[in-house]
């Protein structure tokens, strides 16, 4: 009886036709991993200013004093623009000031730093939320993509203190990076 003998391996036809639905596949996926990996970005930051608003909130009840978040590239002081791409920071504001500064004696309830691949501008320079009686800060706060890649968001905290996401604005068009 004769064995057979079997190839084992591929032809190069078959490594061609491989590769070539390979490079298709990866053309097509890769860009748009970019940007899952850019909203994802967005998000978790968005989501941890929006958190922090929250918190504030509490603790202004809680404390039944002023609390205030304002912008910060070095935890300790407040940023006197409205870029908060660096972080920010929350604090007991004792002196109830406008707009917040933080003072040496105002404890520092907590520090968030950012990532930094996140562009974030806001039309405030700080938020400042009261347990009874006056109002909350209201405004804007901007995320977006320096580059231009994820769909821009906005955080838009009322007079009440509560924040919402918005990723239009008032006239139905897509946030955009300021310059």
């Amino acid at each position: 009886m004769r064995k057979r003998h079997t190839h084992c391996g591929y032809s190069l036809l078959e490594l061609i036709m491989t590769l070539g639905l390979l490079t298709i596949v990866l053309t097509l996926g890769v860009p748009s991993f970019g940007n899952i990996i850019v909203n994802q970005r967005l998000m978790s930051q968005t989501n941890a200013l929006f958190h922090a608003v929250h918190l504030a909130r509490k603790e202004s009840v809680v404390r039944r004093r002023v609390v205030s978040l304002c912008p910060t590239f070095d935890g300790d002081t407040c940023a006197s623009g409205s870029d908060w791409s660096g972080g920010w920071m929350m604090f007991v504001n004792l002196d109830r000031d406008w707009p917040a500064v933080r003072d040496q004696n105002e404890p520092v309830l907590k520090r968030y730093q950012t990532s930094g691949s996140v562009r974030i501008m806001a039309n405030r320079r700080s938020f400042s939320l009261r347990s009874t009686a006056l109002r909350a800060t209201n405004g804007t706060v901007i995320f977006c993509d320096p580059a231009g890649r994820g769909t821009a968001r906005a955080l838009i905290i009322s007079y009440t203190g509560r924040p919402r996401v918005a990723y239009k604005n008032g006239r139905g068009k897509g946030y955009k990076c300021a310059d």
